[in-house]
């Protein structure tokens, strides 16, 4: 890519593959809640250890990777986009690998169970989100030929298409997050308080991990703009 190599032969490296290698990193930290939460099914606490780990291994990772971006992102007015907003979208793409790491522990320090009713829901739910998750990493992907075709034609038109796939996904877990605690209210005479208190908890986060895809899908509409 000519653009691409323009910018490495100037910075030694264009600042969007590191971005498109953190979005990997995060996302595959959400995409790891799925065996997670499969072993939390079958109260499988050794295996769940085990997937926590790699999330939290992952995370350091997206951490690290977000550290030196951050260091080695160029202060040069030659980048094709300002910098300010390159670290906001760093910023937000790093939210949905904090989180799928603060839901990982929090279940795995309570061993907390999922009630029977709610159990496909929640996966299905989680599957939502993470697709969220996977439609950022696909749009963020596309910041190499944006470049190059100028942010215009043919290119922003995919990825605005991109984007608004993206919010789709989002408000579809809006939805199922509104029938869920639905279904968990009707639930709760019979659950311990504490476990109910801490089972909104996941669900609002596994909600969140689609808030945060939807916020880089927002940062990268605001590049779109300029």
């Amino acid at each position: 890519m000519a653009t691409k190599n323009f910018f490495a032969n100037i910075f030694g490296r264009s600042p969007f593959e590191p971005l498109q290698e953190h979005i990997a990193t995060a996302h595959q930290c959400a995409a790891e809640l799925l065996p997670f939460f499969q072993a939390v099914y079958k109260e499988d606490w050794d295996k769940a250890l085990e997937v926590q780990s790699k999330i939290a291994r992952l995370e350091n990772d997206a951490d690290d990777l977000q550290k030196s971006i951050r260091l080695q992102l160029p202060k040069s007015l030659f980048l094709p986009v300002p910098r300010t907003d390159l670290i906001s979208l760093l910023t937000s793409q790093d939210k949905i690998a904090n989180r799928a790491e603060d839901i990982a522990g929090l279940m795995l320090g309570r061993k907390m169970t999922i009630p029977e009713p709610l159990k496909e829901p929640v996966f299905n739910y989680l599957k939502t989100s993470i697709a969220a998750s996977n439609q950022a990493v696909v749009a963020i992907n596309e910041l190499d030929e944006l470049v190059e075709t100028a942010f215009g034609g043919r290119e922003i038109r995919l990825v605005q298409k991109m984007i608004t796939k993206l919010n789709e996904i989002e408000h579809e877990t809006d939805q199922i997050q509104v029938n869920i605690r639905s279904t968990l209210f009707s639930l709760e005479k019979e659950l311990p308080p504490i476990d109910v208190m801490f089972l909104y908890k996941i669900i609002d986060g596994i909600g969140d991990l689609a808030d945060r895809a939807q916020q880089v899908g927002g940062r990268l509409q605001l590049l779109l703009a300029r």
